[in-house]
């Protein structure tokens, strides 16, 4: 019984945060369909998650399917880097042991390995029938355009691939269409990614990988809402006819210019055209880390000059923290938790949400542990999603290249997309401050 007035608090906080969406927006008329549409399946996917008798063995069941991958993946990792690739407490054949967690020998190997699954998973047509699946649910339920539906759908597995599968309808899109489809890539997890976020919560939080793919799944409504508040349809969107199909047998690819790339000829070529297509996320993963770790920390040293605040030098994220510090309550935690939660909400902005799980399992590794089990859950699905200044940039980027000609739009559009992935996010978390267990 203690925990129902912090599961209280998320349910106000819900409400706070869809309102503060509709405050920073342009104020137009709303849709109520859409808005009542959204709320209900973003609600009604968490109590399926959260409540549903059979969810526990679902979301296990996928869990261990997403652990047994990440860890037949370590055997070409553990051919090329030996020791390097094993995780702490793990061992080679030949006896030789871990020398502890390094990000780029552990983690970032995932990605290529997911990036190739996820290829093969397309060429045989399996991820368009889930999509599909999904796009026809977004559609009639939320009364989105076709374009707009079959985009959210896509964003549960995809990152900025998802702009490729409506690439034809980007050029005739509303300002509403392309900030919805904006905030989705932003406040998703690509499953190309999936295997660094387990790598690093597996031994802290149950059942990590399922609660990773329900919250991408919630986090597409919640998307919805919030930017269906910010910036309402008044337009009349091209595809509000029905949903788009999607070409078969041809991944998403990263490049600009689709129509040059052949698809893959068989499904050999999909997994090594997949395992390149993830090496160059890794990479660019990695240089992202090294590039924002380096200026925060230029930064706080330019910080560390000014006087001090209560004995503590100022920095980036202490900065960032303090006006993070609502969304921390907003979310249900307890008072003796905000600091973290605040801490995490805020230093991801900069350090992307790979340094933030890292930092939260550190954090939960302590014994005893720092959060609640329901705190735990909570940030995690608030975690969940692309929501930094560097994603903006690709997004934006990759988006824009797509259509040239509306890169002005697509520019003005990004840092308010930023900030509705954040309020998405934080609708996530809030959903599962009330619905997780303790």
């Amino acid at each position: 019984m203690e925990e129902w007035p912090y599961r209280l608090l998320a349910g106000v906080g819900f409400v706070t945060i869809a309102w503060l969406a509709w405050v920073t927006g342009s104020r137009s008329r709303l849709n109520w369909t859409t808005i009542a549409g959204s709320a209900i399946l973003a609600w009604g996917f968490g109590i399926l998650s959260f409540w549903f008798p059979g969810s526990h063995w679902f979301w296990g069941f996928l869990n261990d399917m997403v652990v047994a991958m990440l860890t037949a993946s370590q055997k070409g990792t553990a051919f090329l880097l030996g020791p390097l690739a094993l995780g702490p407490g793990q061992t080679l054949p030949d006896g030789t042991v871990s020398i502890g967690f390094i990000l780029a020998a552990q983690a970032l190997p995932a990605v290529v390995f997911f990036a190739a699954l996820m290829a093969g998973l397309y060429y045989l047509g399996v991820m368009q029938a889930i999509v599909r699946l999904f796009a026809r649910l977004f559609y009639r339920t939320m009364g989105l355009s076709g374009a707009e539906s079959l985009s959210g759908a896509a964003n549960i597995f995809v990152g900025i691939e998802a702009g490729l599968i409506v690439r034809p309808y980007l050029a005739a899109m509303t300002q509403s269409e392309l900030l919805l489809v904006l905030t989705c890539m932003m406040a998703t997890v690509a499953s190309t990614v999936l295997g660094i976020y387990v790598s690093a919560l597996q031994h802290v939080v149950p059942q990590i990988a399922g609660h990773l793919i329900s919250a991408s799944i919630i986090s597409i409504p919640c998307a919805v809402l919030i930017s269906k508040l910010t910036i309402p349809e008044d337009g009349q969107p091209v595809t509000l006819g029905g949903v788009p199909t999607i070409p078969t047998n041809q991944p998403p690819s990263s490049s600009s210019d689709r129509e040059a790339v052949p698809p893959p000829s068989n499904l050999i070529v999909a997994l090594i055209d997949g395992a390149g297509h993830g090496m160059k996320m890794a990479v660019g993963i990695a240089a992202l880390l090294i590039v924002f770790l380096g200026l925060e920390a230029l930064v706080d040293l330019a910080l560390a000059q000014l006087p001090a605040i209560n004995g503590v030098p100022l920095s980036l994220t202490r900065i960032l923290a303090w006006l993070t510090w609502p969304f921390a309550v907003l979310l249900g935690l307890r008072p003796e938790e905000w600091q973290i939660g605040a801490d995490l909400l805020g230093s991801r902005f900069i350090e992307t949400e790979v340094a933030a799980y890292f930092k939260l399992a550190a954090i939960q590794s302590v014994s005893p542990p720092s959060l609640s089990p329901r705190s735990l859950t909570a940030l995690t699905y608030a975690l969940c999603g692309f929501v930094h200044v560097a994603s903006m940039g690709i997004f934006v980027g990759g988006i824009s290249a797509l259509v040239p000609h509306r890169a002005k739009d697509i520019s003005l559009l990004g840092l308010r997309a930023l900030w509705t992935a954040y309020l998405t996010t934080l609708l996530t978390g809030c959903i599962a401050g009330v619905l997780a267990s303790s």
